[in-house]
This record gives structure tokens, sequence and C-alpha cells, in this order.
């Protein structure tokens, strides 16, 4: 059963955090019978989606494991420890957090990740963790999976059998009318009849229709998209490593491109900071180029 969390929240939305059953893959297991609890589930890998994007400048960071490598890849390329390299370490996070939200946003299908809930009876609000709304795919509510599910003598099972079948109905019958034949009787089912549809509220909670009631609880399916950091794949990694790098390079070249010059007794020195803006600028969009053709997957479409 789904575990509701007490009374409603301040805005007075009541809603339940629930209980997943086999669960968020390579997530931790809480309690006994194998189950989870999105509310004490953590992030996939060593991805902190709660504090992407929203960290606040301090004296100190604490790297972890992956964070770290990406660093290290930075500031070895921009040249330390041969030359000084002026960011500190607050600046390359920004850009680290900049390359991990590009890439989750474009996250591609090798990036897919799934889990059940169960509803509670009289309730249709279900908080999820940030991790799994931001790249929802799909919530298979109230729908029979891998079977035909309809009775013989509906009109949904005579159009899959006789699709099949060599019958003058459907000599000039095409997949494509078939696929918008059961996109429409689903839609009628929705709206006439009791499937299950969803919608997400607030970026945060996944409601679910129709209410489900006492006697009619049910297992949901919630596929979504999400980084893994100890599973992506190396050419993923390297694709943060080098957009992390290209960003740094911008706000080396803003730090450096202060002053032209800096004097010294040979001469002074020249610094390349308008040369490593013009060159970051261009590696940012040569990556989001390759994101789009390459990583992420090109959007679905039908020829007639």
């Amino acid at each position: 059963m789904a575990l509701y969390q007490g009374p409603p929240d301040k805005r007075g939305v009541r809603f339940c955090e629930p209980k997943t059953t086999w669960g968020i893959t390579g997530g931790r297991t809480l309690g006994d019978r194998g189950r989870y609890t999105s509310s004490g589930v953590e992030p996939l890998g060593e991805i902190d989606y709660d504090s992407l994007n929203r960290r606040r400048f301090t004296d100190v960071y604490a790297y972890n494991d992956f964070y770290q490598s990406i660093r290290d890849f930075v500031m070895a390329r921009l040249g330390h420890p041969v030359v000084r390299v002026e960011l500190t370490d607050f600046q390359i996070l920004t850009t680290i957090d900049e390359a991990v939200s590009k890439l989750d946003y474009h996250a591609p299908d090798w990036c897919q990740q799934m889990l059940t809930f169960i509803t509670e009876a009289n309730i249709s609000l279900y908080k999820f963790p940030s991790f799994v709304i931001n790249n929802l795919v799909d919530v298979a509510y109230k729908k029979t999976l891998l079977s035909v599910a309809r009775e013989a003598g509906t009109l949904e099972f005579d159009f899959f059998i006789k699709y099949f079948q060599e019958n003058f109905l459907f000599s000039d019958f095409h997949v494509s009318d078939f696929l918008l034949m059961q996109m429409h009787l689903e839609q009628i089912r929705k709206i006439l009849g009791r499937d299950g549809s969803f919608s997400v509220i607030n970026n945060e909670m996944i409601q679910v229709f129709p209410t489900p009631l006492n006697e009619d609880i049910d297992e949901v399916v919630v596929t979504f998209k999400s980084l893994d950091s100890d599973t992506l794949h190396h050419y993923f990694v390297n694709w943060i490593q080098r957009y992390a790098l290209a960003a740094s390079k911008c706000v080396l070249g803003e730090i450096r491109g202060k002053y032209a010059q800096l004097p010294s007794p040979a001469g002074g020195a020249i610094l390349n900071g308008a040369a490593l803006i013009q060159q970051g600028k261009a590696d940012l969009e040569q990556l989001m180029q390759e994101l789009n053709t390459e990583i992420e997957e090109p959007p679905a479409f039908s020829t007639w």
C-alpha cells in the first residue's frame, strides 16, 4: 500500500509518497520485503538533482568521485599544474552542473529507468523525487501490459484478429490506419470508460485518473529517464567533461579578459581572454549539435 504522509501540506494538497515494489532501477533497499520508498531513495549514482544549478557560493566544496573526475579533466585540459588556472572550485562546479543539466534534459533511451507503486484508496496525487519527474516518459495506470486485453466479441478484438486475416475488409488497410484506429479507441475509452491516464502537477507530483477507490487498488508502472553516474556510458561522461571544459573556457576568458596585458620586467605578458571566450563558444555550439544529432534520439515520424 502507498504510505500517506500525514495531513495536507501548506498548500492544502493531500498526497502520498508511495512505496515502490520492484523498485527504482538500482535503488537502495529500505526495510524488509525488498521495498523502496520515494522519500528515502537517493538519486541514481552521485548526481544530486535537487542541488543542480541551485548552489550557493561558499569557500569550500566537497566533490564526490564523479564530479572530481570531471574537475580534474577540466583543470588538466586548461594547463594545470604547468600554468596557473584562475578558476575557483565553485566556478568549475557551476560548469559541471550546466553540463549535467544539458545531458539530462536530452537523456537518451539508454538512460531509461523504471519503478512501480501501488495506489492508495481515494488519493490521486503521488509525490516523487525530482530525478523521476524531470524526464518522465510514461505512467501505465489501469492498463494490461504485454497482452491483448480485449474479450472476444469486442470491436478491438475483432479488429486485431481480422487485421491479420485475408479479409476483404482489410484489403487496403495499412499499419498506420490500424495504429490510428487503436489511438482513437483508446481515447474513447479514457473519456467514456475507466481506462487510466495521468498528468504531472507542479513538476513534483503525478496525478492519476480516475481516482482509485477502496476496491480499485492498482499497481502503477512509471517509466522515466535519469542519468546514473555509476553506469553512465563513457561517451556520455566524456561529453560532460568536454562541455564543462568549454564552459570553463568562457568563464576563464572573462577573468583573463579584464586585463589585456600584465606588466613585468620582461616587457609584460599578453593574456588570452578573448581567444578563450571565442574557442569556448565554438566548442559549446559544436557540443550541442553533437548532443542533438548523435546522443538524443530523433523525434518519431511517419511516412505516408
